[in-house]
């Protein structure tokens, strides 16, 4: 992996992504970030990211992704995800609300059993979904959104 040149620094790559591509990107996200033409999307960010720093079509871009500190787009949708899961918290149950028995599950938003597939890929499904397969340590942080949203960031970019 190489650099176009040598004095254009990761930083200056990072600007020029997230000011032409990523507020494109971004646009709309939670409502076709789960549609079948996103792969298209991913396909696009990839090849953004080889052409910005000068490798090869065949390279791997998942170094390129973490030097740039940029995130893959399918992490961004779960990302958009979970911050909308924080800004409408009070839209949604908890478990503790539905059952006043003390399981391991009390503190997870309620999923309800649906059986229509667009719902299932609905944001809200999806949302409470995910939520729920955070660990505990990140939900405990759930009442402090700025917090929660900067630790949020770090698991993603961990994960």
């Amino acid at each position: 992996m190489r650099l176009i040149k040598p004095f254009v620094t990761i930083n200056t790559l990072s600007m020029i992504y997230y000011s032409y591509f990523h507020s494109v990107m971004t646009c709309g996200l939670l409502i076709w970030g789960n549609s079948p033409d996103s792969v298209k999307i991913f396909r696009l960010q990839k090849k953004i990211i080889r052409i910005m720093t000068g490798c090869r079509s065949t390279d791997s871009c998942r170094k390129l992704f973490i030097n740039l500190e940029i995130l893959h787009f399918p992490y961004q949708y779960v990302l958009y995800l979970l911050l909308f899961m924080i800004r409408n918290k009070n839209q949604f149950l908890v478990n503790s609300e539905i059952q006043h028995i003390d399981t391991r599950q009390h503190a997870n938003f309620h999923q309800p059993s649906v059986n229509m597939t667009k719902y299932q890929k609905g944001v809200c499904y999806l949302g409470v979904k995910v939520f729920n397969m955070l660990p505990s340590y990140i939900k405990t942080e759930f009442d402090y959104p700025k917090k929660l949203k900067v630790v949020l960031q770090k698991f993603v970019y961990k994960n």
